[in-house]
Protein backbone atom coordinates (compact mmCIF):
# COMPACT_ATOMS: atom_id res chain seq x y z
CA UNK A 1 0.00 0.00 0.00
CA UNK A 2 2.77 2.43 0.97
CA UNK A 3 4.92 1.55 -2.06
CA UNK A 4 1.92 1.77 -4.42
CA UNK A 5 0.96 5.22 -3.05
CA UNK A 6 4.59 6.37 -3.40
CA UNK A 7 4.77 4.99 -6.96
CA UNK A 8 1.49 6.65 -7.99
CA UNK A 9 2.39 10.02 -6.51
CA UNK A 10 5.82 10.12 -8.14
CA UNK A 11 4.67 8.92 -11.57
CA UNK A 12 1.87 11.50 -11.63
CA UNK A 13 4.41 14.21 -10.80
CA UNK A 14 6.99 13.02 -13.34
CA UNK A 15 7.87 15.41 -16.20
CA UNK A 16 5.86 14.90 -19.39
CA UNK A 17 9.11 14.00 -21.15
CA UNK A 18 9.22 10.86 -18.95
CA UNK A 19 5.99 9.62 -20.57
CA UNK A 20 7.31 10.38 -24.06
CA UNK A 21 10.39 8.16 -23.64
CA UNK A 22 8.79 5.43 -21.49
CA UNK A 23 6.48 2.87 -23.16
CA UNK A 24 2.97 2.91 -21.68
CA UNK A 25 3.05 -0.89 -21.25
CA UNK A 26 6.09 -0.60 -19.01
CA UNK A 27 4.34 1.89 -16.71
CA UNK A 28 1.19 -0.27 -16.59
CA UNK A 29 3.34 -3.31 -15.78
CA UNK A 30 4.70 -1.51 -12.70
CA UNK A 31 1.17 -0.77 -11.47
CA UNK A 32 -0.28 -4.20 -12.30
CA UNK A 33 2.15 -7.14 -12.35
CA UNK A 34 4.79 -5.73 -9.99
CA UNK A 35 2.26 -4.47 -7.44
CA UNK A 36 0.45 -7.84 -7.65
CA UNK A 37 3.71 -9.69 -6.92
CA UNK A 38 4.35 -7.34 -4.01
CA UNK A 39 0.85 -7.81 -2.56
CA UNK A 40 0.13 -11.50 -3.16
CA UNK A 41 3.28 -13.54 -3.85
CA UNK A 42 6.09 -12.01 -1.77
CA UNK A 43 4.34 -12.12 1.66
CA UNK A 44 3.44 -15.83 1.35
CA UNK A 45 6.87 -16.72 -0.07
CA UNK A 46 8.70 -14.85 2.68
CA UNK A 47 6.46 -16.58 5.24
CA UNK A 48 7.30 -19.99 3.71
CA UNK A 49 11.05 -19.24 3.81
CA UNK A 50 10.88 -18.34 7.52
CA UNK A 51 8.68 -21.37 8.29
CA UNK A 52 10.93 -23.82 6.42
CA UNK A 53 14.12 -22.33 7.90
CA UNK A 54 12.82 -22.74 11.46
CA UNK A 55 11.57 -26.26 10.69
CA UNK A 56 15.03 -27.29 9.41
CA UNK A 57 16.73 -25.70 12.45
CA UNK A 58 14.24 -27.40 14.80
CA UNK A 59 14.87 -30.78 13.16
CA UNK A 60 18.65 -30.39 13.41
CA UNK A 61 18.29 -29.31 17.07
CA UNK A 62 16.16 -32.39 17.95
CA UNK A 63 18.64 -34.74 16.23
CA UNK A 64 21.63 -33.02 17.86
CA UNK A 65 19.92 -33.11 21.28
CA UNK A 66 19.21 -36.84 21.06
CA UNK A 67 22.61 -37.71 19.54
CA UNK A 68 25.12 -34.88 20.25
CA UNK A 69 27.77 -36.47 17.99
CA UNK A 70 25.52 -35.54 15.00
CA UNK A 71 26.76 -31.93 15.32
CA UNK A 72 30.09 -33.02 13.80
CA UNK A 73 28.44 -33.62 10.40
CA UNK A 74 26.14 -30.56 10.41
CA UNK A 75 28.89 -28.23 9.12
CA UNK A 76 29.96 -30.30 6.03
CA UNK A 77 26.32 -31.10 5.17
CA UNK A 78 25.41 -27.41 5.63
CA UNK A 79 28.32 -26.33 3.40
CA UNK A 80 27.26 -28.79 0.68
CA UNK A 81 23.66 -27.56 0.94
CA UNK A 82 24.78 -23.92 0.68
CA UNK A 83 26.87 -24.59 -2.46
CA UNK A 84 23.97 -26.42 -4.15
CA UNK A 85 21.51 -23.71 -3.14
CA UNK A 86 23.61 -20.78 -4.42
CA UNK A 87 24.35 -22.56 -7.71
CA UNK A 88 20.68 -23.39 -8.25
CA UNK A 89 19.31 -19.95 -7.28
CA UNK A 90 21.69 -18.11 -9.66
CA UNK A 91 20.95 -20.52 -12.50
CA UNK A 92 17.22 -20.55 -11.87
CA UNK A 93 17.07 -16.75 -11.89
CA UNK A 94 18.76 -16.54 -15.30
CA UNK A 95 16.63 -19.35 -16.75
CA UNK A 96 13.48 -17.62 -15.54
CA UNK A 97 14.64 -14.36 -17.11
CA UNK A 98 15.23 -16.15 -20.44
CA UNK A 99 11.79 -17.74 -20.24
CA UNK A 100 10.14 -14.36 -19.47
CA UNK A 101 11.97 -12.61 -22.34
CA UNK A 102 10.97 -15.33 -24.82
CA UNK A 103 7.32 -15.23 -23.65
CA UNK A 104 6.69 -11.56 -24.56
CA UNK A 105 7.17 -11.99 -28.35
CA UNK A 106 4.48 -14.72 -28.37
CA UNK A 107 1.84 -12.36 -26.95
CA UNK A 108 3.09 -9.48 -29.09
CA UNK A 109 2.97 -11.52 -32.31
CA UNK A 110 -0.45 -12.92 -31.43
CA UNK A 111 -1.84 -9.43 -30.78
CA UNK A 112 -0.38 -8.12 -34.06
CA UNK A 113 -1.85 -11.09 -35.96
CA UNK A 114 -5.32 -10.48 -34.49
CA UNK A 115 -5.13 -6.76 -35.33
CA UNK A 116 -3.96 -7.39 -38.90
CA UNK A 117 -6.06 -10.52 -39.53
CA UNK A 118 -7.84 -8.91 -42.49
CA UNK A 119 -4.58 -7.95 -44.20
CA UNK A 120 -3.00 -11.36 -43.49
CA UNK A 121 -5.95 -13.15 -45.10
CA UNK A 122 -6.02 -10.72 -48.03
CA UNK A 123 -2.39 -11.53 -48.86
CA UNK A 124 -2.89 -15.25 -48.21
CA UNK A 125 0.00 -15.53 -45.72
CA UNK A 126 -1.94 -17.20 -42.88
CA UNK A 127 0.42 -20.20 -42.79
CA UNK A 128 3.50 -17.97 -42.47
CA UNK A 129 2.04 -16.22 -39.42
CA UNK A 130 1.02 -19.57 -37.86
CA UNK A 131 4.57 -20.86 -38.37
CA UNK A 132 6.06 -17.67 -36.84
CA UNK A 133 3.81 -18.09 -33.80
CA UNK A 134 4.80 -21.74 -33.44
CA UNK A 135 8.49 -20.81 -33.70
CA UNK A 136 7.99 -18.34 -30.86
CA UNK A 137 6.27 -20.99 -28.72
CA UNK A 138 9.03 -23.50 -29.52
CA UNK A 139 11.70 -20.99 -28.52
CA UNK A 140 9.83 -20.28 -25.28
CA UNK A 141 9.56 -24.01 -24.51
CA UNK A 142 13.26 -24.49 -25.25
CA UNK A 143 13.93 -21.86 -22.56
CA UNK A 144 11.35 -23.34 -20.16
CA UNK A 145 12.62 -26.94 -20.47
CA UNK A 146 16.05 -26.25 -18.84
CA UNK A 147 14.15 -24.69 -15.92
CA UNK A 148 12.27 -27.97 -15.38
CA UNK A 149 15.54 -29.92 -15.68
CA UNK A 150 17.15 -27.59 -13.11
CA UNK A 151 14.30 -28.38 -10.72
CA UNK A 152 14.92 -32.11 -11.14
CA UNK A 153 18.68 -31.54 -10.69
CA UNK A 154 17.98 -29.74 -7.41
CA UNK A 155 15.51 -32.40 -6.22
CA UNK A 156 18.07 -35.22 -6.69
CA UNK A 157 20.77 -33.40 -4.75
CA UNK A 158 18.46 -32.32 -1.95
CA UNK A 159 17.18 -35.89 -1.66
CA UNK A 160 20.82 -36.91 -1.29
CA UNK A 161 21.41 -34.35 1.49
CA UNK A 162 18.20 -35.44 3.22
CA UNK A 163 19.24 -39.05 3.00
CA UNK A 164 22.63 -38.12 4.48
CA UNK A 165 20.90 -36.52 7.46
CA UNK A 166 18.62 -39.57 7.94
CA UNK A 167 21.59 -41.91 7.55
CA UNK A 168 23.79 -40.15 10.10
CA UNK A 169 20.89 -39.64 12.54
CA UNK A 170 20.11 -43.39 12.43
CA UNK A 171 23.82 -44.39 12.42
CA UNK A 172 24.75 -42.33 15.49
CA UNK A 173 21.61 -43.50 17.31
CA UNK A 174 22.61 -47.16 16.71
CA UNK A 175 26.26 -46.57 17.67
CA UNK A 176 25.19 -44.83 20.89
CA UNK A 177 22.22 -47.13 21.61
CA UNK A 178 23.41 -48.02 25.10
CA UNK A 179 23.10 -44.48 26.46
CA UNK A 180 20.36 -43.01 24.26
CA UNK A 181 16.68 -42.76 25.16
CA UNK A 182 14.71 -44.86 22.62
CA UNK A 183 11.90 -42.30 22.58
CA UNK A 184 14.28 -39.49 21.64
CA UNK A 185 15.85 -41.68 18.92
CA UNK A 186 12.43 -42.36 17.41
CA UNK A 187 11.59 -38.64 17.53
CA UNK A 188 14.87 -37.60 15.85
CA UNK A 189 14.58 -40.23 13.07
CA UNK A 190 10.93 -39.34 12.38
CA UNK A 191 11.92 -35.64 12.16
CA UNK A 192 14.85 -36.52 9.89
CA UNK A 193 12.50 -38.39 7.50
CA UNK A 194 10.59 -35.15 6.89
CA UNK A 195 13.59 -32.89 6.31
CA UNK A 196 14.07 -33.77 2.62
CA UNK A 197 10.82 -32.14 1.56
CA UNK A 198 11.45 -29.14 3.83
CA UNK A 199 14.94 -28.55 2.41
CA UNK A 200 13.57 -28.75 -1.14
CA UNK A 201 10.81 -26.28 -0.39
CA UNK A 202 13.22 -23.93 1.41
CA UNK A 203 15.48 -23.66 -1.65
CA UNK A 204 12.54 -23.13 -4.01
CA UNK A 205 11.03 -20.41 -1.85
CA UNK A 206 14.43 -18.70 -1.43
CA UNK A 207 14.79 -18.71 -5.21
CA UNK A 208 11.26 -17.33 -5.69
CA UNK A 209 11.84 -14.56 -3.14
CA UNK A 210 15.13 -13.56 -4.84
CA UNK A 211 13.43 -13.58 -8.24
CA UNK A 212 10.30 -11.69 -7.20
CA UNK A 213 12.10 -9.12 -5.04
CA UNK A 214 13.01 -7.56 -8.40
CA UNK A 215 9.41 -6.22 -8.42
CA UNK A 216 10.27 -4.08 -5.39
CA UNK A 217 13.37 -2.75 -7.17
CA UNK A 218 11.30 -1.90 -10.27
CA UNK A 219 8.67 -0.07 -8.19
CA UNK A 220 11.41 1.74 -6.23
CA UNK A 221 13.02 2.84 -9.51
CA UNK A 222 9.82 4.56 -10.68
CA UNK A 223 9.08 5.86 -7.19
CA UNK A 224 12.36 7.80 -7.35
CA UNK A 225 11.92 9.36 -10.80
CA UNK A 226 12.81 12.98 -11.39
CA UNK A 227 9.93 15.28 -10.46
CA UNK A 228 8.45 18.34 -12.12
CA UNK A 229 8.70 21.75 -10.47
CA UNK A 230 6.27 22.74 -7.71
CA UNK A 231 2.58 22.84 -8.69
CA UNK A 232 2.01 26.16 -6.94
CA UNK A 233 4.24 28.63 -5.08
CA UNK A 234 3.21 30.94 -2.25
CA UNK A 235 4.20 34.26 -3.81
CA UNK A 236 2.71 33.51 -7.23
CA UNK A 237 1.15 36.04 -9.64
CA UNK A 238 -2.23 37.66 -9.00
CA UNK A 239 -5.55 36.22 -10.15
CA UNK A 240 -5.69 38.58 -13.16
CA UNK A 241 -2.22 37.67 -14.51
CA UNK A 242 -1.43 37.85 -17.39
CA UNK A 243 -3.32 41.05 -18.10
CA UNK A 244 -1.81 41.99 -21.47
CA UNK A 245 -0.12 38.79 -22.70
CA UNK A 246 3.18 40.56 -23.46
CA UNK A 247 5.92 37.97 -24.08
CA UNK A 248 9.66 38.43 -23.85
CA UNK A 249 12.41 35.87 -24.54
CA UNK A 250 15.91 36.61 -23.22
CA UNK A 251 18.75 34.43 -24.57
CA UNK A 252 16.49 31.40 -24.24
CA UNK A 253 18.09 27.97 -24.74
CA UNK A 254 15.88 24.87 -24.68
CA UNK A 255 16.70 21.18 -25.15
CA UNK A 256 15.38 17.71 -24.49
CA UNK A 257 18.75 16.34 -23.32
CA UNK A 258 21.65 18.04 -21.61
CA UNK A 259 24.26 19.22 -24.08
CA UNK A 260 21.87 18.99 -27.06
CA UNK A 261 19.94 22.28 -27.30
CA UNK A 262 17.02 22.37 -29.74
CA UNK A 263 16.74 26.18 -29.45
CA UNK A 264 19.77 28.41 -28.88
CA UNK A 265 20.04 32.01 -27.63
CA UNK A 266 16.56 33.09 -28.69
CA UNK A 267 15.92 36.76 -27.92
CA UNK A 268 12.82 38.69 -28.98
CA UNK A 269 9.84 40.63 -27.62
CA UNK A 270 6.17 40.15 -28.50
CA UNK A 271 3.97 43.16 -27.76
CA UNK A 272 0.46 42.79 -26.27
CA UNK A 273 -2.18 41.81 -28.86
CA UNK A 274 0.52 40.93 -31.40
CA UNK A 275 -0.18 38.01 -33.74
CA UNK A 276 3.16 36.18 -33.98
CA UNK A 277 3.62 33.48 -36.63
CA UNK A 278 6.39 30.95 -35.97
CA UNK A 279 7.60 29.23 -39.14
CA UNK A 280 10.50 27.04 -40.12
CA UNK A 281 11.44 23.70 -41.59
CA UNK A 282 10.82 20.44 -39.70
CA UNK A 283 13.17 20.27 -36.71
CA UNK A 284 13.74 24.05 -36.61
CA UNK A 285 12.46 24.21 -32.99
CA UNK A 286 8.92 25.60 -33.43
CA UNK A 287 7.13 23.12 -31.14
CA UNK A 288 10.05 23.20 -28.69
CA UNK A 289 9.35 26.89 -28.11
CA UNK A 290 5.72 26.14 -27.11
CA UNK A 291 6.90 23.34 -24.82
CA UNK A 292 9.23 25.82 -23.13
CA UNK A 293 6.36 28.29 -22.77
CA UNK A 294 4.37 25.71 -20.76
CA UNK A 295 7.56 24.53 -18.96
CA UNK A 296 7.06 21.01 -20.27
CA UNK A 297 10.71 21.43 -21.25
CA UNK A 298 12.65 23.51 -18.75
CA UNK A 299 15.02 26.21 -20.00
CA UNK A 300 18.71 25.30 -20.02
CA UNK A 301 19.55 28.99 -19.82
CA UNK A 302 17.84 32.32 -20.40
CA UNK A 303 14.36 33.43 -19.39
CA UNK A 304 10.77 33.62 -20.62
CA UNK A 305 8.88 36.64 -19.28
CA UNK A 306 5.09 37.00 -19.51
CA UNK A 307 3.88 40.45 -18.44
CA UNK A 308 7.30 41.01 -16.88
CA UNK A 309 7.18 37.88 -14.66
CA UNK A 310 9.80 35.16 -15.12
CA UNK A 311 7.73 31.97 -15.59
CA UNK A 312 10.44 29.85 -13.90
CA UNK A 313 9.63 31.56 -10.59
CA UNK A 314 5.94 30.56 -10.48
CA UNK A 315 4.15 27.24 -10.01
CA UNK A 316 3.33 25.02 -12.97
CA UNK A 317 -0.44 25.15 -12.36
CA UNK A 318 -0.30 28.91 -11.92
CA UNK A 319 1.41 29.14 -15.33
CA UNK A 320 -0.43 26.51 -17.38
CA UNK A 321 -3.90 27.50 -16.22
CA UNK A 322 -3.38 31.06 -17.55
CA UNK A 323 -2.32 30.06 -21.10
CA UNK A 324 -4.55 28.42 -23.69
CA UNK A 325 -3.29 26.05 -26.39
CA UNK A 326 -5.02 24.42 -29.32
CA UNK A 327 -2.69 21.44 -29.95
CA UNK A 328 -1.77 19.76 -33.20
CA UNK A 329 -3.14 16.44 -31.91
CA UNK A 330 -6.59 17.06 -30.39
CA UNK A 331 -6.97 15.54 -26.92
CA UNK A 332 -10.38 14.34 -25.69
CA UNK A 333 -11.32 12.17 -22.71
CA UNK A 334 -14.04 9.57 -22.29
CA UNK A 335 -17.06 11.33 -20.81
CA UNK A 336 -19.68 13.82 -21.92
CA UNK A 337 -19.04 16.54 -24.48
CA UNK A 338 -19.77 19.15 -21.81
CA UNK A 339 -17.15 17.62 -19.49
CA UNK A 340 -14.57 17.81 -22.29
CA UNK A 341 -15.38 21.48 -22.90
CA UNK A 342 -15.72 22.53 -19.26
CA UNK A 343 -14.19 19.89 -16.93
CA UNK A 344 -14.46 22.13 -13.82
CA UNK A 345 -18.06 23.35 -14.40
CA UNK A 346 -16.88 26.95 -14.50
CA UNK A 347 -19.15 28.12 -17.33
CA UNK A 348 -22.88 28.19 -18.05
CA UNK A 349 -24.62 26.27 -20.83
CA UNK A 350 -25.21 29.54 -22.70
CA UNK A 351 -21.47 30.29 -22.75
CA UNK A 352 -20.72 26.76 -23.93
CA UNK A 353 -23.29 26.99 -26.76
CA UNK A 354 -21.80 30.35 -27.78
CA UNK A 355 -18.30 28.84 -27.97
CA UNK A 356 -19.65 25.91 -30.02
CA UNK A 357 -21.31 28.37 -32.41
CA UNK A 358 -18.06 30.29 -32.92
CA UNK A 359 -16.24 26.98 -33.44
CA UNK A 360 -18.83 26.00 -36.12
CA UNK A 361 -19.94 22.96 -34.10
CA UNK A 362 -23.35 24.18 -32.87
CA UNK A 363 -25.34 22.58 -35.72
CA UNK A 364 -23.53 19.27 -35.26
CA UNK A 365 -24.10 19.18 -31.47
CA UNK A 366 -27.78 20.17 -31.85
CA UNK A 367 -28.18 17.20 -34.19
CA UNK A 368 -26.94 14.80 -31.50
CA UNK A 369 -29.64 13.06 -29.51
CA UNK A 370 -28.04 13.85 -26.13
CA UNK A 371 -26.70 17.30 -27.11
CA UNK A 372 -24.06 18.46 -24.62
CA UNK A 373 -24.54 15.15 -22.74
CA UNK A 374 -23.33 13.19 -25.76
CA UNK A 375 -20.86 10.53 -24.59
CA UNK A 376 -17.37 10.86 -26.07
CA UNK A 377 -15.53 7.54 -26.32
CA UNK A 378 -11.92 7.15 -25.18
CA UNK A 379 -9.67 9.49 -27.17
CA UNK A 380 -12.73 10.86 -29.01
CA UNK A 381 -12.85 7.87 -31.36
CA UNK A 382 -16.55 8.44 -32.14
CA UNK A 383 -15.73 11.88 -33.62
CA UNK A 384 -13.75 12.64 -36.75
CA UNK A 385 -10.29 14.18 -36.38
CA UNK A 386 -11.60 17.51 -37.68
CA UNK A 387 -14.48 17.52 -35.19
CA UNK A 388 -12.07 16.78 -32.36
CA UNK A 389 -9.97 19.76 -33.46
CA UNK A 390 -13.08 21.97 -33.42
CA UNK A 391 -13.93 20.77 -29.89
CA UNK A 392 -10.43 21.90 -28.82
CA UNK A 393 -11.09 25.26 -30.50
CA UNK A 394 -14.42 25.57 -28.63
CA UNK A 395 -12.58 24.80 -25.37
CA UNK A 396 -10.07 27.58 -26.12
CA UNK A 397 -12.87 30.02 -26.99
CA UNK A 398 -14.49 29.23 -23.65
CA UNK A 399 -11.35 29.99 -21.62
CA UNK A 400 -10.15 32.91 -23.76
CA UNK A 401 -6.96 33.75 -21.87
CA UNK A 402 -4.83 36.78 -22.90
CA UNK A 403 -2.21 34.41 -24.38
CA UNK A 404 -3.16 31.80 -27.00
CA UNK A 405 -0.90 29.22 -28.64
CA UNK A 406 -1.95 27.53 -31.89
CA UNK A 407 0.25 24.51 -32.64
CA UNK A 408 -0.69 23.78 -36.27
CA UNK A 409 -4.28 23.82 -35.00
CA UNK A 410 -5.89 23.47 -38.42
CA UNK A 411 -3.66 20.73 -39.81
CA UNK A 412 -6.46 18.11 -39.59
CA UNK A 413 -9.31 20.08 -41.15
CA UNK A 414 -10.23 20.86 -44.75
CA UNK A 415 -9.45 24.21 -46.37
CA UNK A 416 -12.99 25.57 -46.05
CA UNK A 417 -13.18 24.78 -42.32
CA UNK A 418 -9.65 26.11 -41.94
CA UNK A 419 -10.79 29.44 -43.38
CA UNK A 420 -13.77 29.57 -41.00
CA UNK A 421 -11.54 28.79 -38.00
CA UNK A 422 -9.01 31.45 -39.01
CA UNK A 423 -11.83 34.00 -39.29
CA UNK A 424 -13.07 33.02 -35.80
CA UNK A 425 -9.60 33.30 -34.30
CA UNK A 426 -9.09 36.74 -35.86
CA UNK A 427 -12.37 38.07 -34.48
CA UNK A 428 -12.64 36.33 -31.10
CA UNK A 429 -8.97 36.60 -30.12
CA UNK A 430 -8.42 40.11 -31.48
CA UNK A 431 -7.57 41.38 -27.98
CA UNK A 432 -5.22 38.46 -27.20
CA UNK A 433 -1.58 37.78 -27.95
CA UNK A 434 -1.59 34.83 -30.38
CA UNK A 435 1.40 32.58 -31.18
CA UNK A 436 0.76 30.48 -34.27
CA UNK A 437 2.87 27.59 -35.52
CA UNK A 438 1.82 26.95 -39.12
CA UNK A 439 2.90 25.01 -42.19
CA UNK A 440 0.21 26.64 -44.33
CA UNK A 441 1.79 30.06 -44.83
CA UNK A 442 -1.39 31.54 -46.32
CA UNK A 443 -3.02 31.36 -42.83
CA UNK A 444 -0.41 33.61 -41.22
CA UNK A 445 0.07 36.28 -43.89
CA UNK A 446 -1.95 38.79 -41.84
CA UNK A 447 0.20 38.25 -38.71
CA UNK A 448 1.79 41.23 -37.01
CA UNK A 449 5.21 39.58 -37.04
CA UNK A 450 6.84 36.44 -38.36
CA UNK A 451 9.52 34.51 -36.49
CA UNK A 452 11.59 32.31 -38.81
CA UNK A 453 13.57 29.57 -37.07
CA UNK A 454 16.29 27.47 -38.64
CA UNK A 455 18.29 24.74 -36.89
CA UNK A 456 17.22 26.04 -33.49
CA UNK A 457 18.20 29.67 -34.10
CA UNK A 458 16.24 32.84 -34.83
CA UNK A 459 17.16 33.90 -38.38
CA UNK A 460 14.41 36.41 -39.18
CA UNK A 461 11.95 38.44 -37.09
CA UNK A 462 9.89 41.11 -38.83
CA UNK A 463 6.42 41.82 -40.27
CA UNK A 464 5.57 39.43 -43.16
CA UNK A 465 5.26 42.19 -45.79
CA UNK A 466 8.77 43.42 -44.91
CA UNK A 467 10.24 39.90 -45.24
CA UNK A 468 8.47 39.36 -48.58
CA UNK A 469 10.07 42.51 -49.98
CA UNK A 470 13.51 40.99 -49.34
CA UNK A 471 13.91 38.32 -51.99
CA UNK A 472 16.97 36.90 -50.21
CA UNK A 473 15.06 36.20 -46.99
CA UNK A 474 14.30 32.64 -45.84
CA UNK A 475 10.61 33.51 -45.46
CA UNK A 476 10.43 34.73 -49.06
CA UNK A 477 11.88 31.40 -50.21
CA UNK A 478 9.28 29.48 -48.17
CA UNK A 479 6.44 31.65 -49.53
CA UNK A 480 7.74 31.10 -53.07
CA UNK A 481 7.79 27.32 -52.53
CA UNK A 482 4.20 27.54 -51.26
CA UNK A 483 3.15 29.44 -54.40
CA UNK A 484 2.19 32.61 -52.51
CA UNK A 485 4.56 34.87 -54.50
CA UNK A 486 5.65 34.77 -58.11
Amino acid sequence: MILHALLLENVLKAPLQFFEVTPLGRILSRFSKDVDVLDTLLPSQASDVIYCAFEVLGTLFVISFSTPIFMSVILPIGLLYYVIQRFYVATSRQLKRLESVSRSPIYSHFGESITGATTIRAYGVTNRFVEESERGVDHNQSCYYPSCIANRWLAVRLEMIGNFIIFFAALFAVLDRSSTNPGLVGLSVSYALQITQTLNWLVRMTSEVETNIVAVERIKEYAETEQEAAWTVGNGPGATWPETGALQLERLTLGYRSGEPALRDLTCAVAPRDKLAIVGRTGAGKSTLTLGLFRIVEAMSGKILIDGIDISTIGLHQLRSRITIIPQDPVLFSGTLRMNLDPFDAYTDEEIWRSLEHAHLKTFVQGLQAGLRHEISEGGENLSVGQRQLVCLARALLRKTPLLVLDEATAAVDLETDELIQKTIRSEFASCTVLTIAHRLNTIMDSTRVMVLDKGQLVEYAPPEQLLQDKTSVFYGMAKDAGLVN
